[in-house]
């Protein structure tokens, strides 16, 4: 497999246990996790090449994002 790919990560803060979990909205079920922003983005760089080289593997298109996520904050009466 050659080529680059880019891909839009999400960081979904535990305020129980701290760190993050790391989803990559293109990719379903690619799912990582890490404690800081810096160790997330390396964590989630190696998940997504795992997944495209599993795809890669088994003849699988390797999908594009052609949207990208957008993360937007509402504030409601509560």
């Amino acid at each position: 497999m050659s080529g680059m790919a880019t891909y839009t990560i999400l960081l979904d803060p535990d305020p129980q246990d701290g760190g993050y979990t790391v989803t990559v909205p293109a990719l379903p079920g690619c799912v990582t996790e890490g404690e800081t922003v810096v160790e997330c983005i390396q964590n989630a760089e190696e998940a997504i090449r795992l997944y495209l080289d599993d795809l890669h593997d088994s003849g699988e298109p390797i999908p594009e994002e052609k949207i990208v996520p957008q993360a937007i904050t509402v504030t409601v009466a509560a």
